[in-house]
């Protein structure tokens, strides 16, 4: 069975863009064209590769063509590179990565940096909790994520990059209102936190770790690594800060520690597909060497 590369690539703007209309308009085709291009995959595999929902998402059989069109793009842009090194000319492709919010906004967008300079990539960044940044590249919308998640990913090399440390901070008013008495279980319960999204569970942990017990705190969501330190020096609540940010602020006088067990480290990984692509290695090259001077080794 031939599968049509055009056809890969359309799938991957449908998924990407979550509609068939908005592909057709970054294919600059219909939407009829689109349709015809999908039904042909699926009629070629015999399986639907995509749900017709809004937004659209990838079925199981979808998922492994994903993989395929972003496997195939690289590899393209690598032999284009390779065969036609005048850069005006070539056709880089753009490659997906998946990154936790605090490690753009404190490590990682230098290495990126270096590796857009030496390739010549477009990057495209998807954020996604640490956590669940490998199930981006296992669903094949991504070729690679810097994980908290150590499991090994089929067709995928995992690379141990360091931890990330953070501490529980608040204003210096927060803690006289709530923790003046200590980090007892009930107020640990009715403080409020900071987190950023409905996925992020560290300020949780770190409070059931305190408490001895289960915590649910109000909670303020605020999506943006600089946001929520705002939040917390503004003292709209406690969080986890990178100790990156958090330690000048606690010199400045801006926010304090809860205590000396109120930190934690995250081990990141570097998850990338397992090709014989120079992209996919000057990429982990660039990120491990900046990983190696920022990250804690453990």
């Amino acid at each position: 069975m031939d599968l049509d590369p055009v056809a890969l690539a359309t799938l991957s703007a449908v998924v990407q863009e979550g509609t068939f209309d908005r592909a057709a308009t970054r294919l600059r085709v219909t939407p009829s064209a689109v349709s015809q291009r999908v039904r042909a995959l699926e009629q070629a595999l015999g399986r639907v590769v995509v749900t017709r929902t809004k937004p659209v998402t990838a079925t199981p059989a979808g998922e492994v063509l994903l993989r395929l069109a972003g496997h195939w793009e690289v590899l393209v842009g690598d032999a284009l590179a390779e065969l036609v090194p005048d850069t005006s000319t070539t056709a880089y492709p753009q490659v997906s990565v998946v990154v936790n919010a605090d490690s753009l906004a404190t490590w990682l967008l230098p290495a990126l940096a270096r590796a857009q300079a030496e390739l010549g990539i477009v990057v495209e960044l998807v954020r996604e909790d640490e956590e669940y940044a490998s199930d981006r590249v296992r669903a094949g919308s991504a070729l690679a994520a810097v994980t908290a998640d150590p499991t090994p990913v089929a067709g995928c090399r995992l690379t141990p990059l360091g931890a990330m440390r953070y501490l529980a901070v608040c204003s210096p008013d927060f803690h006289r209102t709530w923790f003046a008495d200590g980090l007892r279980a009930t107020v640990l319960d009715a403080a409020p936190i900071v987190r950023f999204d409905e996925r992020d569970r560290m300020q949780h942990r770190v409070a059931r770790r305190l408490a001895r017990r289960e915590v649910d705190p109000p909670a303020h969501v605020i999506g943006s690594s600089h946001g929520f330190a705002d939040a917390v020096v503004l003292g709209m609540g406690w969080g986890m800060l990178p100790v990156e940010w958090a330690e000048p602020l606690i010199e400045q006088g801006a926010v304090v520690a809860l205590g000396p067990r109120a930190q934690t480290e995250v081990p990141l990984h570097w998850l990338s597909a397992r090709l014989s692509s120079r992209t996919l290695d000057v990429l982990t090259r660039c990120v491990s060497e900046q990983a190696a001077q920022t990250l804690h080794r453990r």
